[in-house]
């Protein structure tokens, strides 16, 4: 899919309209990670650098169409002003008076944060009248929120109808990486798809074993694909009522001509906590009372030499409980196994969605990845294969 970039308006005078990705944590009133508000820097400036007024929407947690005072942006505003090292301007509502009383003191250059856009009921809704509102204070409209792509809202996909529509830059950075992974990757390509659940991954593991040539399943919904394949699984999670489901991905799998990596070893304990005694077992040797929580090392081993006969990577989801030592070991060691082969260039390794990105945080090693995305709705659903409203509004 093109896109319009930034590359191709002119910005000189015009109020750019940004709908960006500020729901961030927030402890005791403050912003604990800047990350989102950092990711939003590059278009910022580029928009400053070319003359524009910066006038940002966002939202932030689910206020459900009502001003929730403790849902406020107002803080956000002053965190983003220390994260750009100039003045951010705040307005109390993204519409009507106050907030056109707002834009109209602006000088290029200049940066406004509107408050909360779900304060309206029509932002969800996306509500014709309320993206007509939005739009009167802005000559164009950028969105640089990815994560909040999968929504078809005002700020996020109404408004691409109202106004000349440009990609932003952490925008194209994502769409651009997404593309190297499973728009037109380099061969061959390898998926590895992690998590507790294959029911809330299906749509997933179905569309994945029709793109992918490897696609390797981990975690608890590994579980799911042992006892669908015969396996005594212990008192390990598992979606037994899924086995028939599974079977059936896995008979879609070898008729995509693609190669599923299921576990052939794995750890076992039999409580779910740090320091438990942990044992590596062969499929088929878990005793009754035990819980399978981390690929063993021959499944790990096997991955890495995967990866490394790989071009291009996508990871969502961890092989194990990453969070609890020792049951983290499968999921570090391959994180590693990966990080090291992109940092070479033997590898376009791209991860997504909250999991994953807390894992390779843990692992110390996101920096070495080619991309990792924060979005983890959007994410999902782009790896899915469906269509992202807020991405297709944007289509040259």
């Amino acid at each position: 899919m093109t896109f319009r970039t930034l590359d191709d308006a002119d910005l000189a005078g015009k109020r750019a309209l940004v709908r960006v990705d500020f729901n961030v944590p927030m402890h005791e009133g403050q912003v604990s990670d800047d990350t989102r508000l950092r990711a939003a820097v590059p278009t910022i400036e580029k928009l400053r650098a070319g003359g524009a007024t910066v006038i940002l929407l966002a939202h932030f947690d689910r206020p459900k169409g009502k001003r929730v005072p403790e849902m406020t942006l107002a803080p956000i505003a002053a965190a983003l002003a220390t994260v750009l090292g100039s003045p951010v301007a705040f307005a109390e509502d993204c519409v009507g008076p106050v907030a056109a009383a707002a834009v109209g003191a602006l000088k290029p250059g200049d940066v406004l944060l509107l408050e909360n856009v779900r304060f309206h009921a029509g932002e969800e809704k996306n509500d014709p009248d309320f993206a007509k509102a939005l739009a009167a204070n802005g000559d164009l409209y950028v969105n640089d929120a990815f994560s909040a792509a999968h929504r078809a809202h005002a700020s996020t996909e109404g408004l691409a109808h109202l106004l000349p529509a440009y990609a932003g830059e952490q925008m194209r950075l994502e769409l651009t990486a997404l593309d190297k992974a499973l728009g037109n990757p380099e061969r061959p390509v390898m998926g590895i798809v992690g998590g507790s659940k294959v029911s809330t991954k299906l749509d997933l593991l179905r569309n994945l074993v029709t793109k992918l040539d490897k696609l390797a399943i981990g975690g608890g919904m590994a579980n799911t694909f042992l006892y669908a394949q015969g396996h005594d699984v212990g008192s390990s999670y598992c979606e037994k009522d899924l086995a028939e489901t599974a079977r059936e991905i896995i008979r879609l799998a070898g008729q995509n001509n693609c190669k599923l990596f299921l576990p052939i070893d794995i750890v076992v304990a039999e409580k779910m906590a740090p320091g438990a005694a942990a044992r590596v077992r062969g499929l088929g040797s878990v005793d009754e009372d035990e819980r399978i929580l981390d690929a063993g090392p021959e499944s790990v081993e096997r991955l890495c030499r995967a990866m490394a006969n790989s071009k291009t990577l996508i990871w969502n989801g961890p092989l194990g409980v990453f969070e609890i030592p020792p049951f983290d070991k499968g999921t570090m060691t391959a994180a590693h196994c990966a990080a090291e082969l992109a940092k070479e260039g033997k590898l376009v390794a791209v991860a997504g969605g909250g999991d994953t990105v807390a894992a390779l945080n843990a692992a110390g090693c996101a920096d070495d990845f080619t991309f990792v995305s924060t979005a983890g709705g959007a994410f999902l659903e782009w790896m899915e294969g469906k269509e992202l409203p807020g991405v297709a509004a944007l289509a040259s």
